[in-house]
């Protein structure tokens, strides 16, 4: 009888893991950025890959995004498959006319005869007191560009797999990894940053939602940090005798509105935590998607909980008093059930 063995990794060595056996199975794949090499990449996503592969395909790059990722995409016409992190996505203003003018909308203009099938990397997301420009989602607004894919995970396991299938696909993915969810010392402790991880390759659809926790009385979606601080808020709420769906998108464009329909068609109550900016974003969309779908099952009224429209505070206090937080999912989906 086969003894099943349950492998352990951090979001961040999924990463790294999933690049490496794509670099393994196709020559064409490689990698760039700053202080990905000697280093291992700042949140350990491209850890062990220059020892394996050499500089030739995991090359440091100057501190220049603009340089750099344009080389990916004209890499990429030319029939490689680059992966180009853009450190911190706070810094993508200046790299910004090589993704949308560029990246975005060669297949378009070329009549679909030019792929471009490159997958920029960026780590998002604030809790940890660095800055308003250190510590921004901004996954609206690349979702908001058209001629991109926009990858968020929130485990291990889906990091491994989207990543497999962002560097499979001949779109240009944004890939964007919550510096919480990648099980690094210095960040605040998440349990779930950690977990069982296949070594075999494996891919996940990108615009596939899933399913985190099964529930009957509310749906609620987000993405990334924000399943996990959900989860928490959904065992607390159980105890009241609140049962809470959390469907975790996985990625904004695609959007899985199918999954989000059929949830509120089931819980008939909505809930979106959204750690990007309030207005203009991502939680406007779902619910303008169940409003317009779905709208004879709801019980109540929408709620979202999201990021203030304001930059984001360097004061810890005042960061956390901006940012979602369990005890804030609680509320809101205490207020959507009339508690």
């Amino acid at each position: 009888m086969a003894i099943e063995t349950k492998r352990l990794l951090t979001t961040s060595r999924a990463i790294s893991e999933g690049i490496a056996q794509e670099m393994e199975r196709d020559p064409s794949v490689f990698v760039m950025g700053e202080d990905i090499g000697t280093y291992g990449g700042i949140f350990g996503a491209t850890e062990g890959l220059l020892a394996k592969f050499g500089p030739e395909r995991v090359m440091d790059t100057p501190i220049s995004e603009t340089a750099f990722i344009g080389a990916a995409v004209g890499a990429a016409i030319s029939g490689m498959r680059p992966i180009a992190e853009l450190m911190f996505v706070d810094f993508f203003g200046v790299c910004m006319d090589q993704i949308y003018n560029h990246m975005a909308k060669i297949h378009y203009e070329s009549g679909g005869n030019v792929k471009v099938p490159i997958v920029v990397t960026t780590a998002i997301g604030g809790g940890y007191g660095d800055g308003a420009q250190h510590s921004q989602t901004l996954y609206g607004t690349f979702a908001h560009l058209p001629g991109m894919k926009v990858v968020v995970p929130s485990t291990p396991y889906d990091a491994k797999g989207l990543m497999i299938s962002a560097i499979r696909d001949d779109n240009p993915v944004v890939y964007m990894f919550h510096k919480g969810i990648m099980g690094l010392g210095w960040m605040t402790p998440n349990p779930r940053a950690t977990a069982h991880v296949p070594e075999e390759p494996y891919a996940i659809p990108i615009g596939k939602a899933d399913v985190k926790r099964e529930g009957r009385d509310l749906t609620i979606v987000t993405v990334s940090l924000m399943v996990h601080r959900a989860l928490d808020a959904a065992v607390d709420l159980a105890t009241e005798g609140i049962d809470a769906e959390v469907l975790d998108l996985r990625s904004i464009v695609p959007l899985d509105r199918e999954a989000i329909l059929a949830s509120v068609a089931k819980t008939h109550r909505l809930l979106v935590v959204d750690e990007d900016y309030r207005s203009f974003g991502m939680s406007g969309e779902v619910i303008t998607t169940v409003i317009e779908g779905a709208f004879d099952h709801l019980d109540a009224p929408p709620v979202r909980l999201a990021y203030p429209d304001v930059p984001i505070p360097y004061s810890r206090p005042l960061e956390q008093f901006c940012l979602p937080s369990s005890d804030k999912i609680a509320a809101a989906a205490r207020q959507l059930m009339g508690r």
